[in-house]
């Protein structure tokens, strides 16, 4: 992205809508695990504007499995309710193996799948996602025509998917997403963003996640770098502002949606997003 960086016209809103268990949300928010729960939010969220919602495969206490039961009946709520693209993770730290973190796959409605491209320091430990880990998901989203959402950690990470796209593993057009704001590792700082969009090439698309988000202010930063995907969500964090707590997802949304029109922006539909993606239409 040696260029200029162009803020785009249309951008993605995605949403994550349950905190991972043990994560700590405000007094009076409500983390959505049910079925009904999960899909009330991601429709919620859809009339306020997502296209996509990501998600994991749990069971009704909110611990990731590989039992796709509950995934499944949540899936067929979303889909028979919205245009949702859904996005299945690979991810987490879990003793699950390789096959059962991926599991989301299998379910044919999945059409965007999270691909960790490296391991990375979370807090006291190590999410691991080794190179022939990620040879692995990479192969089952080609088999299940899935495509892959990089998920970027560090600039290392920018330079194995290049790799792994040279030997075929990968293909273009590759669909980056920066995490910043984990602790121990890179740190939610609009400069940390600037200096990863800047080692893409010219018109690769990217987006940001922003773990423990308070304020939109690097989600501003991103859009007028060139994001084409902004994510908020209960996995992300839970407030629309310092000291004022989201008590849904849709708020959230509401809440991202408004700044994006605020900035001279619209909103991608669903359509649109599957378009970019290199979707076909549901």
């Amino acid at each position: 992205m040696s260029g200029e960086m162009k803020a785009l016209d249309r951008i993605i809103v995605a949403v994550a809508p349950v905190a991972h268990v043990g994560h700590e949300l405000p007094a009076g928010t409500k983390n959505p695990i049910t079925v009904d729960e999960v899909a009330d939010e991601a429709a919620r969220c859809w009339n306020e504007g997502a296209s996509i919602v990501h998600l994991h495969v749990r069971d009704e206490t909110g611990e990731q499995v590989s039992d796709r039961t509950f995934f499944g009946r949540t899936l067929d709520r979303i889909r028979g309710e919205t245009e949702l693209i859904v996005n299945g993770s690979t991810g987490a730290i879990t003793p699950l193996s390789l096959e059962e973190r991926c599991v989301s796959l299998d379910d044919p409605r999945v059409e965007v799948g999270s691909l960790n491209m490296g391991s990375v320091n979370f807090g006291e430990t190590v999410y691991i996602n080794t190179v022939p880990d990620i040879r692995f998901w990479a192969n089952r989203m080609r088999e299940r025509n899935v495509v892959p959402e990089l998920e970027t950690f560090n600039p290392s990470m920018i330079t194995t998917a290049f790799a792994l796209r040279d030997e075929g593993i990968l293909a273009d057009p590759l669909h980056f997403n920066f995490v910043l704001g984990f602790k121990n590792a890179i740190s939610s700082d609009a400069r940390n963003l600037f200096y990863l969009a800047d080692l893409l090439p010219d018109g690769t698309e990217w987006g940001l996640v922003h773990e423990g988000m308070i304020d939109l202010s690097l989600v501003a930063a991103a859009i007028g770098l060139g994001a084409r995907t902004v994510r908020v969500g209960f996995e992300d964090g839970a407030f629309l502002r310092p000291g004022v707590a989201a008590r849904s997802n849709a708020e959230l949304v509401a809440n991202v949606v408004a700044l994006i029109r605020t900035i001279g922006k619209e909103v991608a539909t669903p359509a649109e997003a599957r378009a970019m993606w290199g979707l076909p239409p549901i």
